[in-house]
């Protein structure tokens, strides 16, 4: 498969055009032109290694389960309903896996990620600091959270998914979702409200 990204991955609800445009490539995958499903590969490369990044917390591993995710994608694509959109289904398989990997072992978050990285090479050291201790409590806020409003929060806040994404790929309810990430949200500004006065009193 090709590892080439598109600039810009769609939305889950796409037009009905690019839905009309899907279901065309599905049906030749379908009819056994396999290679036509590196279109969409393309397409939903980068989103797919966001989701698993969240989940997993580690390059490799997420690399790993996006890989994985996809060739059972492939290996499922015969049975595919044409009358649905892909991306539901196929971020259904990566969230899926992703929570399996991560119960059935410890998951490495030693990595930081680019924009991390970028923030702390432009930062001031005092600045510096102060970003790592919020993140360090951000990180430790989250764990707290339950497996759910944890993945909810992520997927909302951290790679900016609807709530309507969301209740499709997690087969939730929308006021479901919205209950979850209220929740989540506020035990994350609790959680972050005394170090956020001894900064600023600081």
């Amino acid at each position: 498969m090709s590892a080439l990204v598109e600039p810009t991955p769609p939305r889950l609800a796409d037009s009905a055009s690019t839905f009309a445009e899907e279901a065309a490539l599905l049906a030749r995958v379908q009819a056994g032109d396999v290679a036509v499903f590196d279109v969409l590969v393309r397409r939903y490369l980068r989103r797919a290694f966001a989701i698993a990044y969240r989940l997993l917390g580690h390059r490799e591993d997420a690399e790993d389960l996006v890989q994985d995710a996809f060739l059972i994608a492939l290996e499922r694509i015969g049975s595919f309903d044409l009358t649905r959109p892909f991306g539901p289904w196929f971020f259904r398989i990566v969230v899926n896996r992703g929570l399996n990997a991560r119960k059935s072992r410890a998951v490495r978050r030693t990595e930081a990620t680019p924009l991390e990285t970028l923030e702390a090479a432009e930062s001031s050291p005092s600045a510096v600091l102060e970003s790592a201790e919020i993140r360090e409590r951000f990180h430790a806020a989250l764990e707290k959270l339950s497996q759910r409003q944890r993945l909810i929060v992520e997927l909302s806040d951290l790679d900016g998914l609807s709530g309507v994404e969301i209740a499709t790929m997690l087969k939730l309810s929308q006021g479901t979702v919205r209950w979850h990430l209220h929740m989540a949200r506020h035990a994350l500004r609790k959680a972050l409200a005394p170090l956020h006065g001894d900064l600023s009193d600081g």
